[in-house]
């Protein structure tokens, strides 16, 4: 039987069994996958061990992914640009990382708004400038854009990821002030959240998106709530509208793969299984 994990600290929120069991059973694989509490201070025995323990590999989630980034022997380029890693195997005796946010963001995208919907977008303001900002612009800089604005309201993170994430893009990237998100907001046709704010029990993201334009499209990384106080504002003004769940479960994709050696399928029995379970926790 294989084993996969998702290891975190706290970890009893983490949806990720419920979306790995899914497909293990929809697939009939003889498999698990389980969720692991690991205080920051013993992760590094956690990552040298876990082999020994019957494991495949398995997720890395907060607050975990940097030191996991630091830890592995081999990682992806993608991991190398985003500097965090959320996915761990090994091959051949060799501990690899990989991030895979990036992928699950584009995925969303190509899932919601169908493929080639960025031949609409030239110009993409991202809110944020954590690791969740980076996952998003190195999978934006792989699409034929423009030009990408990040703004943050510490404005030296997003100079910071700019700094970082700019060497070798084909895509222009930018930093804009949040005081003058204003002046921005009319020329992005993707909006995109990777900040807290709109999350349960954090303020709302207070932005004027009455002056975006007519085909531009929001989305919001958060998930709880599915529809944040930005989406309901996009929605007043007639935007397009992506929620964040797709990304949960697009990013699970590549891993289970590696672990379990089938490509599974995002569909609409899983987002129901994973909609049931915040509903249910609401």
């Amino acid at each position: 039987m294989t084993k996969a994990f998702v290891v975190g600290h706290p970890i009893k929120h983490s949806r990720s069994p419920l979306i790995h069991g899914h497909w293990l059973k929809a697939y009939g694989l003889d498999g698990s996958y389980e969720r692991i509490d690991v205080a920051p201070v013993d992760f590094g025995d956690f990552l040298r061990g876990f082999h020994a323990q019957g494991f495949a590999g398995g997720n890395v989630t907060l607050p975990h992914k940097e030191m996991a980034f630091h830890g592995v022997e081999r990682r992806t380029e993608r991991a190398q640009r985003v500097g965090a890693v959320n996915t761990l195997w090994l091959k051949d005796g060799v501990l690899w990382g990989d991030n895979t946010d990036a992928l699950g963001f584009i995925g969303n995208l190509d899932a919601s708004l169908g493929t080639g919907w960025e031949q609409d977008v030239e110009t993409v303001l991202v809110l944020g400038a954590g690791g969740a900002a980076r996952a998003v612009v190195a999978g934006l800089q792989d699409r034929p854009l423009k030009r990408i604005f990040v703004a943050n309201r510490t404005g030296s993170k997003a100079e910071d990821l700019a700094r970082d994430l700019r060497p070798g893009s084909a895509v222009s990237l930018e930093t804009a002030a949040w005081e003058a998100l204003g002046r921005v907001i009319p020329h992005a046709q993707l909006i995109v959240n990777t900040t807290s704010l709109g999350m349960a029990g954090q303020p709302p993201l207070a932005i004027d998106l009455s002056r975006a334009p007519r085909n531009a499209v929001v989305t919001d990384i958060v998930y709880v709530p599915l529809e944040t106080p930005l989406l309901a504002a996009a929605a007043a003004q007639n935007l397009r509208t992506v929620d964040g769940l797709g990304m949960l479960l697009h990013q699970a994709v590549p891993g289970f793969r590696r672990w379990f050696g089938v490509t599974p399928e995002v569909t609409p029995e899983l987002r129901a299984v994973i909609l049931a379970d915040l509903e249910a926790a609401r």
